[in-house]
């Protein structure tokens, strides 16, 4: 009796799943979501906003399989810690930028769907764009800029203040600080010395609420040079060829830099960097009419920045004026002239961004 061999079966490698992550973020906690291959839900989680939160969710998201990408809410705000981390571990991270509304409208909102929303747009990479690193001295040209310009807002909330109050004081004050200057005024009432026990009397009071205000402006005038010396070293550093450009200032070029952020080469085109300034003319042409809108999108202070580029050039660069010149000659109004010059001045800003970006990147291994 011939006995045949027994056959053993081949030895299956396990191959893990893919999945891919998406993340809702808040404060104190996070919610995390899977989807498998098929975009189907696998699991959801909620995870401290702490490192070892971190730790715990990149564990559990991996727990599940072969993690491609995640998708995270925020990077710029409560998920800056999260996206910090992820790109340490060597993680594709996908920002979302919107929520989907037709979705919402039908299951409602809570954290777990926007985590779960999260995770479908970056498995579609719909709603979704590569996040500023932050990781740079453009992160640091940032954190300066903002606090600068909250300075600058409080600064001119005090003078206000002040000139509401001079036009209510009493004559007897308003006759004496009348016809000064700016500087002049804020010196002189910083300067008074009232009595502060007699806080009873209207004119005293008035005095003494002056004289307040007046050094509140005069430390915030000093705040502001202060933070101006560490920006402007910073703008020289980053792309010293920007500022020789005509129109562009220290301001506008800190604005610029903050807007394509540390990593550039997230920004494909030209084009994508005019849209995203609000730069971009949207089509708006219906049968017979050929015509453009107002791009009332992206980012609104960039947008600000090549405004005053533009209104600077139109008012002092023969080229631009010259320009100006020929549009009106074919019928353009003043508008539609200042939506091209503020689209040719981003081209030209991103071709500058993108050489300091290749520079960049050319020194790295020196260094």
């Amino acid at each position: 009796m011939t006995v045949s061999p027994t056959t053993r079966p081949a030895p299956s490698s396990a191959v893990s799943p893919v999945i891919v992550g998406g993340v809702d973020t808040h404060k104190d906690l996070h919610v995390a979501a899977i989807v498998d291959a098929t975009d189907r839900v696998v699991a959801t989680e909620f995870f401290s906003t702490t490192r070892a939160g971190y730790r715990a969710m990149l564990r559990w998201m991996r727990s599940h399989g072969d993690l491609a990408r995640i998708g995270v809410e925020c990077t710029g705000s409560y998920g800056a810690g999260l996206l910090r981390f992820l790109d340490n571990a060597g993680l594709e991270v996908l920002e979302v930028t919107a929520p989907d509304r037709s979705d919402r409208r039908r299951r409602g909102k809570d954290d777990t769907i926007d985590a779960e929303n999260a995770a479908h747009a970056a498995f579609a990479q719909i709603r979704t764009v590569t996040p500023k690193t932050r990781d740079g001295m453009v992160e640091s040209l940032r954190v300066l800029q903002v606090t600068r310009k909250t300075a600058v807002a409080a600064r001119r909330v005090a003078l206000q203040m002040i000139k509401s109050q001079i036009i209510s004081a009493p004559e007897e004050l308003r006759d004496q600080i009348r016809n000064l200057t700016r500087m002049q005024l804020i010196r002189t009432l910083a300067a008074w010395r009232p009595d502060l026990t007699d806080f009873r009397d209207p004119t005293t009071a008035t005095r003494i609420a002056l004289k307040h205000l007046a050094r509140r402006y005069l430390e915030l005038h000093d705040e502001i040079a202060d933070l101006d010396r560490p920006i402007h070293a910073l703008v020289d550093e980053l792309v010293p060829t920007l500022l020789e450009r005509v129109g562009v200032g220290y301001q506008s070029a800190a604005q610029l830099l903050i807007t394509a952020g540390d990593n550039p080469e997230r920004l494909t085109s030209e084009a994508s960097f005019a849209m995203l300034c609000g730069a971009a003319p949207l089509p708006a042409s219906s049968g017979m009419t050929t015509r453009h809108r107002l791009n009332r999108g992206g980012d609104r202070a960039a947008n600000s920045a090549l405004h005053m580029i533009a209104v600077s050039r139109w008012r002092v660069d023969p080229k631009t004026q010259a320009y100006v010149a020929r549009k009106r000659a074919v019928g353009h109004s003043n508008p539609e002239i200042l939506r091209c010059l503020k689209r040719f001045i981003a081209r030209e800003i991103f071709y500058l961004l993108k050489d300091r970006d290749r520079v960049t990147r050319q020194l790295a291994p020196a260094a």
